[in-house]
Order: C-alpha cells, then sequence, then structure tokens
C-alpha cells in the first residue's frame, strides 16, 4: 500500500511570507506595466527588482529553504554521473543510424512484399 504525503504550509509565517513573495510578483508585474512610458530598462528593473525580492523573501520560508535543499542535492547528483567520452559518443550515435537504416529497409522491403502480395497475387489489380 503507497502512502502519500501531502505536504503542506504549517507556520503563519511561511503563509504570511509566501504572500508576500506572491505580492511582490505581482507589483513587480504591474509595475512594469505601469512603467510603460519610462522606457524599457526601468520597466525591466523594477520587474528584476521585485522578483529578486520575492526570491529573497521566499528563501526564507520554509519551502524555499526545502527547494534550495533539493537543488542542491540534485547539483550532488548530477556530478556523479559518468558522462561518455566523445568516442563512446560517436560510436553510440552511428549505432543508433546504422539501426534507423537497417530497420527503415526492413519496413520498406516489408510494405513493398506486402504491397506484391495483396495487390499483384491476390486483388490481381496489377
Amino acid at each position: 500500500m503507497a502512502s502519500t504525503e501531502i505536504e503542506t504550509v504549517s507556520s503563519s509565517a511561511d503563509k504570511a511570507k509566501l504572500a508576500a513573495v506572491a505580492l511582490c510578483v505581482l507589483l513587480g508585474f504591474v509595475g512594469f506595466y505601469w512603467l510603460k512610458a519610462q522606457g524599457a530598462w526601468v520597466q525591466w528593473a523594477v520587474l528584476l527588482v521585485a522578483i529578486g525580492v520575492a526570491l529573497g523573501i521566499g528563501a526564507t520560508a520554509t519551502p524555499g529553504q526545502r527547494l534550495i535543499a533539493f537543488g542542491r542535492d540534485a547539483i550532488k547528483e548530477v556530478k556523479k554521473v559518468v558522462w561518455p567520452t566523445r568516442k563512446e559518443a560517436t560510436q553510440m550515435t552511428a549505432y543508433v543510424f546504422a539501426f534507423v537504416a537497417v530497420m527503415a529497409l526492413f519496413l520498406w522491403l516489408t510494405d513493398k512484399l506486402l504491397e506484391w502480395v495483396l495487390y499483384g497475387l491476390i486483388l490481381g489489380w496489377r
């Protein structure tokens, strides 16, 4: 029996922080469109500052800390991966292309054989 865990924000401080994150992002977008007359640099600066503040606030909340820990763990796991060398990657690519060519030839021959049997021998359309 599989157990499903539902994670919820438990403390009111975390809820307030996540609400502040949403408000910062919303204000960033409102500021972006409201400051249209000021120019693109000002628009993007306001939006990026708002998103930066939102990220800073979100990083202090428990869900944000869990996300950061997950990212660190993911980076550690990616560093453990043994990547193929250039020679191995080239060989595997050649094997895939050869397999695709052989399968294409096989399927074409099968199609032509079935076409000959059905239309030529059975139905006599040719």
